[in-house]
């Protein structure tokens, strides 16, 4: 068991990163990883034989904010010499709560959770926690460095941060701010940094990216100067609004010979436009489905994806129903369902008409059981047809996956080493799920050719 003492040199420190929530708290975790190697720590991902046990908050939903405790005072159970150190949005919005935690040290909020580094001059167990919490900023920002991925074939790339639509059930806002954008240039450098170091793919990721503005550019000038980086073969996009998505964004995904991956990631959260007005969202039920079937029209087999969310106030059966209705009716290859969840400080903590928790059960159930049947659908339509797929790892079952451009997730027998190889592949059907794999297509190789890494 490792533990944390004074007056060591930072090269004999070992520091784990837990990260929850959101594909941005991933990027900032690999930024940090990035600046604690700088500083000479070596990254481990056994948190029992860490002197720093970093864990990147989420506080999205009750039952996020819940796993963060549980993960913290299981750490500290098995290695009580550990440095802990909570950051990122709940220790922004519930620093007390945290503080509660026996045996944690560092509560660093959002505005200053980047420069952990230089904020614990080396791991030690203190006495009490040091809380580190100041306003979110309000302009342009930088990172420093390159985000540090130990597997290269796909990395997050942060260009936005924060929210000002304050949709009435979400606790974003509050946990990191309002809209900022990241220099142009400074995109465009780190995305350099990491094409240089392997990476084949890109996920373009923030709050609400969608609205990214700084210096007269927006995001589809972005994406321009990343389809004009050499080793670049792949850039995506994480979740995008539906009423930010510039036209621009939409002819390039329909290019087939564009680097843009033809996929959106496009939240719905209702199908029912009652309750969508009273999430307070910017599109009624009816403009969604008309902006869906636009984009299925303009772009070639197109992946889509969306978030839903059942037992918002004043949900009834009605709602509910509407809400799943659309669901089967637009073409989605991935269904992310949540169920409400009452944050504090948001206007939909005050809303007196709750669904039951019993209702809310038994609604997740039947949206999950539709999202699964839409996955399977759109995976089994694609068989026999033609892909190229990025793969990634060898799973536990012997088998090559990656993911298609249209993020269809892609399993192969192979056993040649494809890691990090664009490889054309023609989809023969699907594989059964089970506890411990999930779907994916199964492939055959079209050929033996593929990319060079």
């Amino acid at each position: 068991m490792a533990g944390a003492g004074q007056g060591r040199p930072h090269d004999m420190y070992k520091v784990a990163f837990d990260t929850l929530g959101c594909r941005l708290n991933q990027a900032e975790t690999a930024s940090l990883c990035d600046r604690f190697r700088e500083r000479g720590y070596e990254i481990t991902g056994d948190a029992t034989e860490a002197d720093l046990y970093v864990v990147n908050t989420c506080t999205l939903t009750a039952q996020a904010t819940s796993k963060c405790r549980r993960k913290i005072r299981s750490v500290i159970r098995r290695n009580p010499d550990v440095c802990v150190a909570a950051i990122g949005c709940y220790a922004q919005t519930d620093a007390e709560a945290l503080s509660s935690i026996f045996g944690i040290d560092y509560i660093v909020g959002t505005a200053d959770k980047l420069r952990l580094a230089d904020i614990i001059p080396s791991p030690q167990k203190l006495p009490e926690p040091m809380i580190v919490l100041n306003p979110t900023a309000k302009d342009t920002f930088t990172i420093d460095g390159t985000g540090h991925y130990p597997v290269s074939t796909r990395a997050n790339l942060k260009m936005q941060e924060g929210c000002d639509f304050v949709c009435s059930f979400c606790i974003i806002p509050r946990s990191r701010g309002r809209a900022r954008s990241r220099e142009f240039g400074d995109i465009v450098r780190e995305a350099l940094s990491l094409a240089d170091s392997g990476h084949r793919e890109l996920i373009v990721t923030g709050v609400n990216i969608g609205t990214y503005r700084e210096g007269g550019y927006t995001l589809s000038d972005v994406i321009q100067a990343l389809v004009d980086i050499n080793g670049l073969e792949r850039i995506r996009l994480s979740s995008i609004e539906p009423t930010t998505i510039e036209d621009a964004i939409i002819d390039e995904m329909a290019s087939q010979t564009n680097k843009l991956c033809p996929y959106l990631h496009v939240p719905m959260q209702s199908g029912d436009t009652t309750v969508l007005s009273r999430m307070r969202r910017k599109y009624t039920a009816e403009a969604y489905r008309e902006y869906v079937e636009m984009v299925v029209d303009r772009i070639p087999g197109v992946g889509l994806g969306t978030d839903v969310m059942v037992g918002f106030p004043g949900e009834d059966p009605a709602a509910f129903d509407n809400s799943a209705r659309l669901i089967a009716e637009l073409p989605f290859t991935h269904v992310h369902v949540f169920s409400f969840s009452a944050r504090p400080r948001t206007s939909a903590n005050e809303m007196s008409d709750r669904v039951p928790a019993v209702t809310i059960r038994e609604r997740s159930g039947r949206m999950h059981r539709l999202g699964d049947m839409k996955k399977a659908e759109y995976y089994a339509s694609m068989e026999g047809q033609i892909s190229r797929v990025l793969f990634e790892e060898r799973a536990s079952n012997g088998r090559f996956v990656g993911f298609t451009d249209n993020y269809v997730k892609v399993s192969m027998a192979t056993e040649n080493d494809l890691s990090n190889q664009l490889v054309d592949v023609r989809v023969t059907g699907l594989s059964a799920p089970s506890e411990n794999q999930p779907l994916y297509a199964t492939a055959e190789p079209l050929t033996t050719a593929s990319h060079p890494k």
